[in-house]
């Protein structure tokens, strides 16, 4: 049975009388045609209506919504060929990052991605899509190979943060993340991110430091979780929607604010309606940003992307 968020319900009680006429339609052989088409059209209207004027907060729950697609729904929908690459060459592969090669439309990558759960097992498996320091050092080392034999790189980033256990502290979760800053400033391939669902924190901005940074459109980025800053700021996490409000965590504010390049469209009512049509949207971007930043020179395409980052936030000198 498909998950129906609260503020969907509206459509669903809609539907569920689209569904009653249809069913006396059938059985009394009355002619509602014109009653359920009203109905339908209702419904459609409603719809677009509510997720054109989405507050933070429900996106917040569509970006977290369990059917949405995962990283290795990506791959499959928009790539060729991929071959998994495991390990960082230290003892440990987390399945929380997930990379390979692969081409898209025929043309090589390396697409490197945080894998989520569809169920209980499978969360398990991928550590509920929050890395360990193995799996940033492995995203690491699969850069580094790119950046070898002059593949451009791919980051889609679904996380609600690094792991935060003690194992992860005591191997080295904030060094490794910081690694990853740097050495993605030094890459002298184009890298395209795409945050597809959850970006949170560190986490994310550890496979985000790219040329081209993007958001599907009911996805939220941000330094913190909702109910994190909530719990810091008012002792309270469930004012999370207020935080969410406060946060700026919208691809439209962020847009704005320059910290991203691209709004990524959804289907109507979110990726998780359409997989087809959201990896179809995702591999026209990475294509149109591909053969963009392909026309860039090495010392150029460093420069630009050092540039962006820098020019990020506001300072007032006292």
């Amino acid at each position: 049975m498909a998950i129906v968020l609260d503020f969907e319900k509206p459509i669903i009680d809609i539907q569920n009388k689209i569904d009653e006429l249809k069913k006396m339609s059938e059985a009394s052989g009355l002619d509602m045609e014109n009653q359920i088409q009203t109905f339908e059209k209702q419904a459609e209207d409603y719809k677009k209506e509510l997720y054109s004027k989405l507050k933070p907060s429900q996106k917040l729950q569509i970006a977290r919504h369990q059917e949405r697609p995962k990283f290795l729904d990506y791959v499959e929908l928009m790539c060729q060929d991929f071959i998994e690459l495991h390990g960082d060459r230290e003892g440990m592969d987390d399945r929380a990052i997930i990379g390979g090669l692969a081409k898209i439309d025929g043309k090589p990558v390396m697409i490197i991605g945080i894998q989520k759960g569809k169920n209980t097992k499978e969360n398990l498996e991928y550590n509920f899509g929050m890395p360990q320091p193995q799996g940033y050092r492995k995203a690491l080392r699969l850069f580094k190979h790119a950046n070898k034999f002059n593949l451009p790189i791919i980051t889609l980033i679904d996380t609600p943060g690094a792991y935060p256990g003690i194992k992860a502290e005591e191997t080295g979760q904030g060094a490794a993340i910081a690694v990853n800053l740097r050495e993605m400033y030094k890459l002298s391939v184009p890298v395209v991110a795409i945050i597809t669902g959850e970006g949170c924190s560190g986490g994310a901005l550890g496979l985000g430091v790219a040329d081209r940074v993007m958001m599907l459109e009911h996805s939220y980025y941000t330094v913190i979780s909702p109910e994190g800053c909530a719990s810091i700021l008012w002792r309270d996490a469930s004012r999370f929607a207020d935080a969410a409000e406060a946060l700026k965590i919208t691809s439209k504010d962020l847009l704005e604010f320059g910290i991203i390049d691209e709004e990524i469209k959804e289907p109507l009512g979110g990726a998780h309606t359409n997989y087809q049509e959201t990896a179809d949207n995702m591999k026209s971007a990475i294509l149109k940003a591909l053969a963009e930043l392909s026309q860039l020179s090495v010392e150029k395409l460093r420069e630009e992307r050092y540039s962006k980052f820098r020019a990020m936030g506001r300072f007032i000198e006292g």
